[in-house]
């Protein structure tokens, strides 16, 4: 089996707060690592019912309170930072931990690379219709225009940044953080080298979920890509296809390497995983029609999604992995085959914490990573 790995949100159920949830993730980071896990990463949410708003941060206080798993951001958004900022912290996170920490970056919050340019036309391209691949979903692309409210959007997503601030191009920040990384970052004319980071063997993990930008650079530049099954089923395998296809080999990596997510709920019997999987088109709606996730819902007595709700997160449930160990392992196998991905990351959020545990206990099992 190909090596598994965890994506951590930090999740905060309903009825419970940040602190707590907290507290989970450095439970469930110290059980992974007991687990057999490859590595631990954790995501970057802002003023949602997450408690990751700050990656780096709590990569700290997880491989502070580990051992051996390597732990990770999943990733950075780079238009709310800069290059030298990011490699400062994780070059002082590497220095703490060295050869444990994992550098992963999203091009959230930037400007386009075509931004000011002329728009050319577009090529129409065939429409792409829900069907299955070796068991794997591949949903139609679901389209938020005109769910989300943009104007709210915008204002709280502004005040990550300082005022009138304009994030460089996602390729130029990859490219200013390797020179940064390597020693060869100048400014002015003026070599500037970046202490803690510089010499520290961090390298970049690009994440993506269409065949755009973040594919294109992490293929180009010869970096791992990780590709988001779990939010963006209907364009994750157009990114892997992008991804190499542009990929030339580098002195990190000779040949792609492909990381794929997914998203489960697994528990000793079908019937129990689908009890606690129950609150997730909840949650899902609640981040399409908002701003974000809602405090993880309880299963038990939610309001069945009506039909206008239900066809808004279709596509997050029908490729959401639930039910026993056999079954979960048998689809994440599927997926692994698809893709061709060298290593998968799961991410598992039910209400209770002790389900969470379960989930994840399980299927390290059955993957065959604990005895």
């Amino acid at each position: 089996m190909i090596p598994l790995s965890i994506l951590d949100l930090a999740p905060i159920s309903a009825g419970s707060d940040a602190a707590t949830a907290l507290r989970n993730t450095i439970d469930l980071a110290q059980r992974a690592e007991r687990w057999g896990f490859r590595r631990y990463w954790v995501a970057e949410h802002h003023f949602v019912s997450v408690a990751s708003s700050s990656p780096a941060v709590l990569i700290g206080q997880i491989a502070a309170a580990t051992n051996t798993i390597r732990v990770g951001a999943a990733a950075v958004q780079l238009g709310y930072t800069t290059a030298v900022a990011v490699v400062e912290n994780f070059g002082m996170l590497d220095a703490f931990y060295p050869g444990r920490i994992d550098l992963g970056v999203g091009r959230s919050g930037q400007r386009r690379s075509d931004e000011g340019k002329p728009k050319r036309p577009r090529q129409p391209r065939p429409p792409r219709v829900w069907h299955e691949t070796d068991g794997v979903v591949i949903p139609t692309p679901f389209d938020l225009r005109g769910l989300l409210d943009v104007d709210r959007l915008q204002a709280t997503m502004a005040i990550l940044q300082q005022p009138e601030a304009i994030s460089p191009d996602f390729a130029e920040q990859i490219h200013d953080i390797l020179a940064l990384l390597d020693g060869s970052y100048r400014a002015g004319g003026f070599d500037v080298h970046a202490v803690p980071g510089e010499g520290s063997g961090l390298r970049p993990w690009v994440f993506g979920s269409t065949r755009g930008q973040s594919a294109r650079v992490a293929g180009a530049l010869g970096l791992p890509f990780v590709a988001s099954y779990h939010i963006t089923p209907a364009t994750a395998l157009e990114a892997i296809e992008a991804y190499r296809e542009t990929f030339v080999p580098s002195a990190a990596l000779d040949k792609p390497y492909v990381v794929v997510s997914a998203d489960i709920v697994v528990a000793d019997d079908t019937e129990t995983a689908q009890r606690l999987a129950a609150g997730y088109g909840h949650w899902v709606y609640s981040i399409r029609t908002g701003v974000g996730a809602m405090p993880y819902p309880e299963s038990d007595h939610l309001p069945t999604l009506t039909a206008a709700q239900f066809d808004l997160v279709k596509d997050r449930l029908a490729t959401q992995f639930v039910g026993n160990p056999d079954e979960v392992a048998e689809r994440l196998a599927a997926l692994q085959r698809v893709t061709g991905a060298d290593e998968l990351v799961v991410t598992s959020v039910t209400h209770r914490h002790e389900d969470r545990l379960r989930s994840h206990e399980l299927i390290a099992r059955r993957w065959g990573l604990t005895p």
